[in-house]
């Protein structure tokens, strides 16, 4: 299974072909942005940090080859999963595609179903080596102990990053003020309840901004849950 909400960015020139594969990849469950040629895929970069890139080779001005160079020279972008997607079949040219950085290599046309599989598997392989949670637009890596909401850093404290930790591993569901006592702070700390308030209260101020959801939900008289649904 991928990531909830595992975000694609999609660099493809044909907008027929475009709009299908937005439009399916969307059904799926991925968080889909797209672009028609590498200049802008490179601005898009800058915002928005795909889980996984889908490149067409064949594109106007950069091709998908120097775009996928660019991306695996930039410290920032490195890591970056690329799939390429394109009509060159011949075996020269897998070669080609991988030895310019790519992660995997499809021809097209292919079937969504095959396109979700290959997906699917380069977010296994990422996230087997780098311990990120991922809940809509929610992005918490573990590793470098940084958080970010659609790509825009989040400052936590250490307290509201465990919290927010535990609700990413454990969405939707609603957990009592003596829950989150004993899963965040531990069995053995002395904390008012009322203390968690505090932190949840900072953990919304940090999560939101204008007018994104919130996402942290409080349930009376049973306690909070990290949900996205209305």
């Amino acid at each position: 299974m991928k990531p909830p909400a595992a975000r694609v960015l999609l660099v493809e020139d044909d907008p027929a072909l475009q709009l299908m594969l937005r439009y399916n990849l969307d059904k799926l469950g991925y968080r889909v942005e797209a672009e028609t040629d590498g200049e802008a895929a490179l601005e898009k970069l800058e915002q928005f940090r795909p889980d996984v890139l889908v490149l067409d080779w064949m594109l106007p001005g950069m091709s998908g080859i120097d775009l996928c160079r660019r991306i695996r020279s930039n410290p920032q972008l490195r890591d970056v999963p690329v799939l390429m997607l394109t009509a060159r079949s011949d075996e020269q040219d897998s070669i080609q595609g991988l030895d310019s950085g790519a992660d995997d290599y499809i021809v097209k046309p292919c079937s969504i179903e095959a396109l979700d599989a290959r997906l699917r598997a380069l977010l296994r392989r990422v996230q087997g080596t780098h311990d990120v949670l991922s809940f809509a637009d929610l992005r918490l890596d573990l590793q470098t102990h940084r958080a970010e909401r659609n790509s825009r850093a989040l400052t936590l404290g250490p307290t509201e990053f465990r919290l927010l930790e535990f609700f990413m591993r454990n969405p939707r569901r609603v957990f009592s003020r003596d829950d989150l006592l004993q899963k965040v702070w531990g069995a053995n700390v002395h904390v008012e309840l009322r203390t968690i308030d505090v932190h949840i209260r900072r953990l919304r101020r940090a999560l939101n901004e204008g007018d994104e959801p919130d996402f942290v939900r409080t349930v009376r008289s049973a306690g909070y849950a990290l949900d996205d649904t209305a």
